[in-house]
Formats: structure tokens, sequence, C-alpha cells
């Protein structure tokens, strides 16, 4: 979560990346060609995005010439600059492509290492670093569970979904806005069983609204991997607590 120290953050970022990778190392290349029901994307153009995205986080951590600022003034909308990333990639076979990934990621590693705690980074709305780097843990297992998908290989939920909970619930205020629904006022409580059974909570425990179950669940929600209709073991208590679920949204 945001409370632990950079290199902690950093460790389970690379950790994370690290179970991708460990995915695909030995895939043929049709495998790599295997569709994802995300963005209408194979495993390559997967890869490839993750890869160029942490490209990009590394010119903008530095202040680089494809830094996010940069690039997006040359995009029609920030659609165009994600499929800039893919079309790079299916210029190369997938082994290729997770090389690009396994430079991209550990240059990434080292800038976000480097990062003054202090600073801003111009990443949307700026961020500073522990949740910059928690952002990009999120998109990271985000994908993961759509390559894994692809491939026919079971999810493997860990503890690092504190983290993904964590930026889900200090998401809400804009999944309300793209939503175009004024948030509640009232306090949402939130308690969440991580893979360990040891439990994640946020909020005060007399909140009217209350949201319960697994993380495993209540993330999939968030990076709109699952309906909420679909989250079986997920309860909302609470007109409040319905509706955050049903605006979720943790990415920009």
């Amino acid at each position: 979560m945001v409370s632990d120290g950079i290199d902690v953050l950093v460790d389970d970022l690379a950790a994370e990346q690290q179970s991708i990778v460990d995915a695909v190392t030995s895939i043929t290349e049709d495998e790599w060609l295997s569709p994802t029901e995300s963005w209408g994307w194979d495993v390559r153009d997967t890869i490839s995005h993750l890869a160029d995205t942490d490209d990009i986080a590394v010119a903008t951590c530095v202040g680089g010439l494809r830094s996010l600022g940069s690039l997006i003034e040359g995009c029609v909308s920030p659609e165009d600059l994600t499929l800039l990333g893919v079309m790079i990639g299916r210029k190369m076979p997938g082994r290729d492509v997770l090389q690009w990934w396994e430079r991209a990621r550990t240059r990434e590693q080292d800038a976000l290492r480097d990062l003054d705690p202090n600073t801003r980074v111009p990443w949307g709305l700026g961020m500073r670093p522990p949740s910059f780097v928690t952002a990009r843990m999120m998109e990271t297992w985000a994908h993961g569970l759509d390559v894994r998908s692809a491939l026919g290989i079971p999810d493997v939920d860990t503890d690092r979904l504190a983290h993904v909970a964590w930026l889900a619930v200090r998401a809400l205020p804009y999944a309300y806005m793209v939503a175009g629904i004024d948030m509640p006022t009232t306090p949402l409580h939130i308690e969440l069983t991580l893979p360990s059974g040891k439990e994640w909570v946020h909020g005060p425990s007399d909140a009217p609204d209350c949201i319960s179950g697994p993380a495993g669940q209540f993330c999939r929600v968030f990076v709109q991997r699952m309906r909420a209709s679909d989250a079986s073991e997920l309860k909302a208590d609470g007109i409040g607590a319905a509706l955050a679920l049903s605006v979720a949204r943790a990415y920009l």
C-alpha cells in the first residue's frame, strides 16, 4: 500500500511483472497471437502495451522526450497513444516483444527507486511516487489477468492485491466523475479478505455503507475484468456501496 516504502512497492511491482514474464517465456509464436478479452488485443499486443507504457513511465520520471505529457500533445486521444505502442510490437515476433519489456521494466524499476519522494510525477492529474508505483502495479496486474486467461493459465492471487484495492478506493472520485454521477457524501467502509487470509480494511467502521468480500473479486471489478453482478462473494450493504461498485474504475 502507499504507506509502504518506495523500495517495497517497487519490489512488489517487479514481482507482479515477473509473474507475467514467467507465464509467457516459453510460449509458442502461435500462442503469442492468442486473443485476450481486453481491447481486442492478443498476448503480444498486451505485452507490447506494457513495454511501451513502462518506457513512457521512465521518460516521464526523468523528463525524457517520450514523457506522457509530450506524447499526448501529439495524439488526438489517449487511445491513439495506447495504439502506438501496440503497433510497435506488431512489427516484432513475440520473443522480441518480451525482450523489449524486460529492458523497459528494468529501467522503470531503477527510475522509480531513484525518484525524489517529494516530487510529483506528471502522470494523469499528477501522482506522488508511491501512488505512481501503485498505479503501475495495478495496470500490470490487470493485464496479467488478460494474458493468463488467453493462455488458459490459472490466476494465482497474492496479497499484492492490497495495493490494487488501495488505489481503487483512491480512484473512486475519478470513477464517479467519469460516470457523470455525484459522489455520495456519506463515508464508505471496506472489508476485504486477502489471499493469505489477512484482512484489508478501509474507512470508518460505523459508516452507513459497506463493501465486504474477497480482495480478488473487489479488485477485478475495479479494473473492469469482472462485472459487479458476477462478483458473487462481494457484499454491498447500503446504496452508496452498491453505487461504488457500479461505477468502479481504478485507471484513467
